[in-house]
């Protein structure tokens, strides 16, 4: 068996807040190892929502989600990162005065500390019943760029903020779009759903999809209202149910959680001795969960994992902006 890859700080889950926790590490000093179930940098971003305009990170009145991620993995890249893409941690023990975190393909990484920014954890989409076996035919559940839906007939099924958000953005590309949705309230944002509202898309609600019809490809859907079916062209549909959130094997580690967030103390540390934990993945009274909130959540953890590291550092390095 290969020797234990040894680091000072060892991130798992290289979205948003794992990013710029790296970055940070490297401005401590530290050398940092990065883990992700995904094999791509960017966590949900990239996964679900590369093209959608993000609105709430501070100094950017709005900035699509793939060139936040550019800017987050360049800016990560100063702290010289060992990436382990594609890969799953699966157990987590105490030696000491370091960490040891076995990967599922074997690989061991011994570390200082250990800073959880997993996210909501490994997801995968709520299925739409009717659509059973029409993936990849028609079905989609993540719209990760426009161009193939231009001039498609495209119904979305959903009522939460993805759903609203790619039907803002479909509209001006596709033929035509249709939002579907079981209830006349939704959990999208208000301002998203007045956008959408004062646009071409035709929303349905108090409807389900209850056929997808078509030969080999998707040629349209049986939309029910009120016990009514009716047929609409469709060249593409996409189910924006949400997602079944996993903890994985984290729940195994002995680690406080909460409604399958991990619970934090006021310098991000967990139940675990030398672990911390940042971002959408933490549960504290008063939690807010943003991106812009993760950011300053990583920079608190970062700091305070230092001193576990190493005793004699300081919580507080000083400003970046104050050189060396």
């Amino acid at each position: 068996m290969p020797s234990p890859i040894p680091t000072d700080l060892l991130i798992i889950g290289a979205g948003p807040t794992g990013l710029f926790a790296a970055y940070y590490a490297g401005f401590r000093g530290l050398r940092v190892a990065l883990v992700d179930s995904l094999p791509e940098l960017g966590g949900q971003i990239t996964a679900m929502y590369p093209e959608k305009q993000i609105l709430d990170v501070a100094g950017f009145p709005s900035i699509k989600g793939r060139d936040l991620v550019e800017g987050l993995v360049t800016q990560a890249a100063t702290a010289r990162p060992d990436y382990h893409l594609d890969r799953t941690a699966t157990t987590l023990t105490h030696h000491g005065d370091h960490v040891v975190v076995t990967l599922d393909d074997g690989t061991e990484i011994t570390a200082g500390a250990v800073l959880i920014t997993a996210g909501i954890g490994k997801f995968s989409p709520r299925a739409l019943p009717a659509g059973e076996g029409w993936l990849g035919r028609g079905l989609e559940f993540f719209v990760p760029s426009f161009a193939p839906y231009a001039g498609k007939d495209v119904v979305i099924v959903g009522g939460g903020d993805s759903a609203f958000d790619w039907a803002l953005h479909l509209e001006p590309v596709a033929s035509s779009v249709t939002l579907v949705h079981r209830r006349d309230a939704f959990r999208a944002h208000q301002r998203t759903v007045d956008q959408v509202r004062a646009s071409s898309v035709d929303i349905v609600t108090k409807a389900e999809v209850t056929a997808l019809n078509g030969n080999g490809a998707l040629e349209s859907v049986e939309i029910t209202v009120g016990g009514e079916p009716t047929t609409r062209p469709a060249q593409a549909l996409v189910a924006a149910l949400g997602f079944i959130a996993d903890l994985g094997p984290l729940q195994q580690w002995g680690i406080e959680v909460e409604k399958r967030h991990v619970v934090v103390d006021s310098s991000m540390r967990t139940s675990l001795e030398r672990v911390f934990a940042a971002g959408d993945i933490t549960e504290y009274p008063g939690k807010v969960r943003l991106i812009a909130v993760g950011f300053g959540e990583a920079a608190t953890a970062v700091n305070n994992a230092a001193v576990a590291i190493d005793p004699s550092a300081h919580v507080f390095p000083g400003h970046s902006s104050e050189g060396t």
